[in-house]
């Protein structure tokens, strides 16, 4: 059974109220307190992105593709009984086409170049010193982790 709350109590809550227009008003200074993060200048830059963007999609991409489509080509041969293809040999390119793709993607990334003015066809010049610049974006983090333990 509920008790009936006494008059204490109640007069004791009093509830705030708010006209519309002080409400609105408060709603408005709340909301123009939003500011925009800035920008770091330590990200890759657009110009590169895009360049990394087009060299996965060839390298990586293109595989990827070939690695599905070994599926759908295996079954219309084996369906049609144009061929005996093993399921195992279908499994095994269909691997091979994906693990080129994920060499394509490494590949795509560590090629671009850098720089303004777009580099060679395959990029492979661009390789070691993007390794480096990998290397030097850990090199911070692990250092702190050193120090600390």
């Amino acid at each position: 059974m509920n008790k009936k709350q006494s008059k204490k109590k109640t007069q004791n809550k009093k509830k705030k109220k708010y006209t519309e227009k002080t409400s609105f008003a408060n709603l408005e200074k709340t909301s123009n307190k939003v500011t925009t993060p800035k920008r770091s200048s330590s990200g890759i830059p657009k110009y590169v992105a895009d360049r990394m963007a087009r060299r996965i999609f060839f390298t990586a991409g293109i595989p990827t593709i070939l690695g599905m489509s070994v599926f759908v080509i295996s079954y219309i041969i084996v369906t049609r009984n144009i061929a005996e293809i093993p399921p195992s040999s279908t499994i095994a390119i269909s691997a091979l086409f994906f693990l080129l793709g994920l060499a394509g993607l490494s590949f795509g990334i560590l090629s671009a170049s850098w720089d303004k003015e777009p580099g060679s066809f395959f990029g492979i010049e661009n390789i070691p010193m993007n390794i480096q610049r990998a290397k030097a974006a850990f090199k911070p983090a692990t250092q702190n982790f050193e120090d600390k333990s």
